[in-house]
C-alpha cells in the first residue's frame, strides 16, 4: 500500500496524532513507521495527489502538531513511498544524517521574511532625486530620441536594483544577530528580498520585535512581510 509521508521524527517523539486525518480524508489514519531510532509519520496515500486546499491544510496540520511536541524534519507536500518497507529503508539508510538534522533543529523555529517595493513609488523617487534621470524623463515625455529612451531605461533599472539591494542588506543586517542561520532566495520581480531564518524558540519574540522594528523604518512604498514562527521547513 502506498504511503503518504509527512515528516521524520525521533522515536521518542510523543506523536499525538490520534485526532488528525491525513491527506486522503477522515479514513486516512496518521501513524508512525519505525526504524533505527527514528519514525516516519505516514498515512495511506490518496489515489491521486493534487494541490487542493483541504489536502494542503491536512498536510500542514500534521506537521504543525508534530512540531509543537518536538523536533521534526518536515517533508514537502506530495511525498509518497511505495510501502512500509520502502519507508524503513529510507530511514535506515539516512539514519545518521537525519539524527544530526533533528538535533540541529531541536527548539528551533523558522521565520520567512519577504520585501516588496511599489514600483511606481520608487520610480518617482528616482526621477525626483537624480538630475540626469529627471532630464531624460522630461526629454522622453516630449518624444526624445531612441538613445534617450534607452539610456533612461538603463539608468532606472540600475538605480532600482541598487536601491533594492541596499534595502535587502539593511533588513538582513538588522535580523541576522537574532537568528542562528539564514537562507536567501534570489530576488524576483515580485520580491527584492526573500529569506528564511532559523531562530531559537526562546528568541522568537525577540526576532519578531526586531522584524517589526526594521519594517517600520522602511521608506514609502516598501513593505516587509514576516511569517512565523513556523516549523523549520527550509532547514530540514
Amino acid at each position: 500500500m502506498a504511503l503518504y509521508v509527512y515528516a521524520i521524527t525521533k522515536e521518542s517523539h510523543p506523536l499525538n496524532l490520534d485526532d488528525l486525518a491525513g491527506v486522503a480524508g477522515e479514513k486516512s489514519r496518521v501513524r508512525a513507521v519505525r526504524a533505527e531510532s527514528l519514525c516516519a509519520v505516514v498515512s495511506e496515500a490518496p489515489e491521486e495527489i493534487s494541490v487542493r486546499r483541504p489536502d494542503v491544510e491536512a498536510h500542514h496540520a500534521v506537521q504543525e502538531r508534530l512540531w509543537e511536541d518536538g523536533p521534526t524534519l518536515p517533508l514537502g507536500f506530495g511525498f509518497v513511498a511505495q510501502d512500509e518497507d520502502a519507508v524503513r529503508a529510507v530511514l535506515e539508510q539516512g539514519a545518521e544524517q537525519y539524527a544530526e538534522r533533528l538535533e540541529a533543529l531541536t527548539d528551533r523555529v523558522e521565520f520567512n521574511v519577504k520585501g516588496l517595493q511599489d514600483e511606481d513609488a520608487v520610480l518617482r523617487q528616482i526621477v525626483d532625486e537624480i538630475e540626469p534621470v529627471r532630464r531624460l524623463n522630461d526629454a522622453t515625455r516630449e518624444g526624445g530620441t531612441y538613445e534617450d529612451r534607452l539610456e533612461l531605461g538603463k539608468l532606472l533599472h540600475d538605480e532600482v536594483q541598487a536601491r533594492q539591494a541596499a534595502l535587502a542588506e539593511s533588513v538582513l543586517a538588522a535580523l541576522h544577530p537574532h537568528a542562528e542561520a539564514e537562507l536567501l532566495s534570489e530576488p524576483s520581480q515580485q520580491y527584492f528580498l526573500s529569506a528564511s531564518f532559523l531562530v531559537d524558540r526562546g528568541r522568537a519574540d525577540e526576532f519578531s520585535e526586531a522584524a517589526d522594528e526594521v519594517a517600520g523604518e522602511q521608506p514609502e512604498g516598501v513593505d516587509i512581510r514576516v511569517r512565523g514562527p513556523l516549523p523549520p521547513y527550509s532547514f530540514a
